[in-house]
């Protein structure tokens, strides 16, 4: 499968409301999840080997954030008929393996993706308070293989953002398995 890289950061591009059912039973929106310093929407899946290799430390780092005010939610844009492995059934399963502190939904309809041009999974879109765009890029260098003492650059930004309102100028595209569209 080929890997994708994310588009450069649209610096104050406004975060798009969405109700999107997770697996936990409830229905959640952008208020829901909505941090008073910031908020991390995160694009992920269950197959993706991108995804699989980092997901211990994207919960590390949104559970982290969450004593910092940053609010996060993960979405599931994937085509479950095409990849069965993404099911909803499936992502139940994920979260409870993986612990998730955060609401996983899925977007059956891909409208959510689409209106956030998400381009992967993991693909990451950090907002300021104010719901204003502040970093797209990647959540570390180790990528698919886990490189000690790395540089943590989703942590950084998000933590940047909850301090300052503002994210890094310098910016390093996600890479991962493109979204799985109809």
């Amino acid at each position: 499968m080929p890997a994708m890289e994310t588009p450069i950061c649209d610096f104050g591009r406004k975060a798009v409301d969405f109700s999107l059912p997770g697996v936990d039973g409830k229905t959640y929106s952008l208020a829901d999840v909505r941090g008073e310093a910031g908020t991390l929407v995160m694009f992920i899946c269950n197959h993706c080997p991108y995804v699989k290799a980092v997901i211990d430390r994207i919960v590390a780092d949104a559970t982290s954030l969450q004593d910092q005010g940053v609010g996060s939610i993960a979405i599931m844009p994937n085509d479950t008929a095409t990849h069965p492995a993404d099911s909803f059934e499936n992502m139940v399963q994920f979260s409870a393996t993986h612990k998730f502190t955060f609401p996983y939904v899925i977007d059956e309809t891909q409208a959510v993706a689409r209106a956030y041009d998400a381009a992967c999974t993991p693909d990451f879109f950090g907002y300021d308070a104010a719901l204003g765009l502040q970093y797209r890029g990647r959540l570390d260098a180790s990528r698919m293989e886990p490189i000690p003492d790395v540089r943590r650059d989703l942590l950084e930004a998000m933590s940047l953002i909850a301090r300052t309102g503002k994210g890094p100028a310098e910016q390093i595209p996600s890479m991962g398995c493109s979204i799985k569209w109809r």
